[in-house]
């Protein structure tokens, strides 16, 4: 199939016009953080900026797990009284997953901190409860959204959070609170958008609601065990693979060298976050019928062909100007941050070619198969910075540049062969 016949097929079938309502919400959302990193960097220290790499990197790995990935399995039901009970069952997890972090804050904060190496995050430790129950509980209500087809209302709560967020981290940066500030922002950022879909949720679809019972959950937590058995340990294992070594660098490595990580990740971020976030989303809700009609293999043909299109000359370039342009926009102490981004344009690349089409996974039950993968992806990216700053002195953030690189080539690899991609451009 040519890209001009691809693109007239998803353009009759929808998928450009609900890709490019969530890109646009989160393209504004993005642009607001963008624009607003340059006043961020002077309001806060590059060792603020550490402690922030740190809390996300907390933050992101339980949150992602809040609701045991049943949230993923929402849009897949064809009967909407089984997906409102995986709705109600992802919502319970997330609170009990809040808890659950509470008490461990509360009881062994000061020693789990210090083992971190982050002892003077411990008064902000209430800040990781907070920000698990926004994120998980926005994530549930997300996928309901998704299922409903209301890509309007999710990119309007991207522009809530980006809001909420950045008016948070900007207000305090300029009362000069410190750290506390930027995690703050950065919680509201997580799931701020929650209470506007769960309202529009709970308005528009009462009636089916109401199908919620302990019954109905018992037996859609029993027909999707697959998630909590095997993407709950695949999501941890793959977030654990990106954020545990953030947390060992800021650990080891004198100075504020997590600080200009994040600040590289957050950067090289943004344009897989509005391109391929948005289209994870809508091919996770257009695979399974694609997947049922036979036409799979050449729909994630023509999704590739455009993301490779759109998304891979803007980050080389990026890589080519990005340590000059880290020093003239976020001043000079920053140019360290674009020297890693430069390092980290061939991981990113990856990941946005890999990442949306990754949900195949999942659509197609392979969820032991995306264990196995992120369990080799956190071996590698952990195995290679510490190797680097063990054995060679240094160069643990470039060891793990490469260790993503790496892995999303492997894993892109896997998902191509999940899909039947290879066997479909063989005939």
């Amino acid at each position: 199939m040519s890209l001009k016949s691809y693109l007239g097929a998803v353009r009759r079938h929808g998928f450009v016009r609900s890709a490019g309502i969530l890109v646009g919400g989160t393209a504004a959302a993005q642009a607001l953080t963008v624009l607003a990193l340059p006043l961020l960097t002077r309001l806060y220290t590059p060792e603020d900026f550490s402690l922030l790499a740190v809390y996300v990197a907390m933050l992101t790995m339980v949150s992602v797990v809040a609701c045991l990935r049943l949230e993923i399995a929402i849009p897949i039901p064809e009967d909407d009284d089984e997906a409102a009970n995986l709705l109600a069952l992802g919502v319970i997890f997330a609170t009990l997953s809040a808890l659950i972090a509470a008490a461990v804050v509360v009881f062994f904060g000061a020693a789990f901190f210090q083992a971190v190496g982050q002892p003077q995050m411990q008064p902000f430790g209430w800040l990781l409860p907070f920000g698990i129950w926004l994120a998980g509980n926005y994530a549930a209500f997300q996928f309901w959204s998704t299922r409903k087809k209301r890509f309007s209302a999710i990119a309007l709560t991207r522009m809530t959070q980006a809001g909420s967020g950045l008016t948070t981290q900007l207000g305090l940066g300029w009362a000069g609170v410190g750290a506390i500030g930027l995690m703050l922002g950065h919680a509201l950022m997580a799931g701020a958008g929650v209470v506007n879909l769960a309202w529009r949720s709970l308005r528009a679809d009462r009636s089916i609601l109401r199908a919620v019972s302990l019954q109905g959950m018992v037996k859609a937590f029993t027909k999707y065990r697959k998630f909590p058995q095997y993407s709950t340990f695949d999501a941890l294992t793959n977030n654990a693979a990106i954020q545990l070594p953030v947390i060992m660098i800021a650990a080891v490595v004198v100075g504020p060298e997590a600080g200009f990580i994040f600040l590289a990740m957050r950067t090289m971020g943004t344009p897989i976050t509005l391109i391929g976030g948005a289209t994870g989303q809508v091919y996770l809700s257009r695979a399974p019928g694609e997947l049922r009609n036979g036409r799979l293999p050449s729909f994630t043909i023509g999704v590739l062909r455009g993301l490779a299109i759109i998304g891979v000359v803007p980050l080389v370039i990026i890589a080519l100007i990005a340590p000059t342009a880290f020093a003239f926009v976020f001043g000079e102490e920053w140019r360290r941050a674009g020297e890693l981004a430069a390092w980290m344009t061939p991981w990113f690349v990856l990941k946005l070619l890999s990442s949306p089409v990754s949900m195949i996974m999942h659509v197609k039950m392979m969820q032991r198969s995306m264990l196995m993968l992120t369990i080799f992806g956190l071996i590698l990216r952990l195995s290679m910075p510490i190797g680097a700053h063990y054995l060679l002195g240094g160069f643990a953030a470039e060891a793990y540049a490469i260790s993503g690189a790496i892995f999303y080539a492997v894993a892109l690899l896997v998902f191509c062969s999940a899909a039947d991609v290879f066997r479909a451009e063989a005939k």
